[in-house]
């Protein structure tokens, strides 16, 4: 009879970590995208204006891979009000040869915060100056804690600057942050002063207005976006896509819809039908990426379903060889 084996956020936290391996992962995930015939379709997204929450549901099919995932991801930004996580959700990976459900992933966004911190870290690898030393992080939750992290293991980075809209949260942070990452970790509610000498600027909140202004980015900065993973989310002015000197996207059909991107073409100043430098396109060296130390790089990352069963597989192995979880009969 086909097993199930069902696998709990704790179960995960003991396999998977932001490592390199997981920075490679997702690596390999954005390379797959450019390079195979991966199945990806557009995102099945429902908003729950009333509590401030939204779901998303995301997949793919990677050839090569034995399975494929199937993503729930809620996020309802008022919970910390209520003393709850905003995001949480589960994976369900199956068999791409039977269809058959092989494994669940109650990871509650775990696996989602590995992926999403890993993809900023394959950005930074790619696109960053080889010496870059400064981060900018714009926000105070995980996702700001992780983003600092992954670039730690891929850039020299040795200070940084939080940014909050409460000093007392960014404080905090970066409080954590000095600690656990062994760097000087400073906090600020100002924006402006947030971006001066940053050397990589990343943007980690659900802003539904612009908090970094195209004329605060310096040259030989690279700025990653990560919050603008719905049509009213933009964080970053749309000026920047036309000040880049590099403009990068995770997938261009989805970032038209939903990403900074999005915003750059109702303001007129890109083209909604151009294809755009796709980050797996920088990996698979098909497309340019940094050339010069005095580029502004500016790389638009809404989360891709290709990443989620990149994160599911890898960690599902790695369940399976430590024989993780509890098995059922289905």
């Amino acid at each position: 009879m086909p097993t199930i084996r069902i696998l709990t956020e704790n179960d995960l936290r003991k396999v998977i970590a932001l490592d390199l391996d997981a920075i490679d992962c997702v690596e390999n995930a954005f390379l797959a995208l450019a390079t195979r015939d991966v199945r990806m379709p557009p995102i099945l997204r429902l908003d729950i204006d009333d509590h401030n929450g939204e779901v998303d549901v995301k997949t793919a099919y990677v050839p090569g891979l034995d399975s494929f995932a199937i993503k729930i991801s809620p996020g309802f930004f008022d919970n910390p009000k209520l003393g709850l996580p905003s995001v949480n959700g589960l994976m369900n990976l199956f068999s791409a040869k039977t269809g058959l459900l092989e494994a669940v992933l109650l990871d509650n966004g775990y696996l989602t915060d590995i992926r999403t911190a890993a993809a900023g870290g394959v950005a930074a690898r790619h696109l960053a100056r080889a010496d870059a030393s400064h981060a900018a992080i714009f926000g105070t939750g995980v996702q700001a804690r992780l983003q600092l992290t992954a670039l730690t293991r891929i850039r020299p980075v040795k200070t940084a600057t939080i940014w909050g809209r409460d000093i007392a949260k960014a404080e905090k942070t970066a409080r954590d942050l000095s600690r656990d990452l062994g760097i000087a970790v400073a906090a600020t509610d100002d924006g402006k002063s947030a971006c001066e000498n940053a050397d990589i600027i990343v943007t980690t909140t659900p802003a539904r207005e612009p908090i970094v202004q195209a004329d605060w980015v310096a040259p030989g900065t690279h700025v990653t976006a990560m919050g603008s993973d719905a049509e009213h989310k933009n964080e970053i002015d749309p000026a920047l896509f036309a000040r880049a000197d590099l403009y990068v996207c995770d997938n261009t059909a989805q970032c038209r819809i939903l990403g900074e991107l999005h915003h750059a073409i109702d303001a007129g100043l890109a083209d909604a039908q151009s294809r755009q430098t796709e980050l797996g396109q920088v990996i698979a060296g098909s497309a340019k990426g940094r050339s010069d130390a005095r580029q502004i790089t500016y790389c638009d990352l809404t989360g891709t379903g290709v990443q989620d069963t990149a994160i599911a597989t890898l960690a599902r192995q790695r369940c399976d060889a430590s024989d993780a979880g509890t098995e059922i009969v289905s």
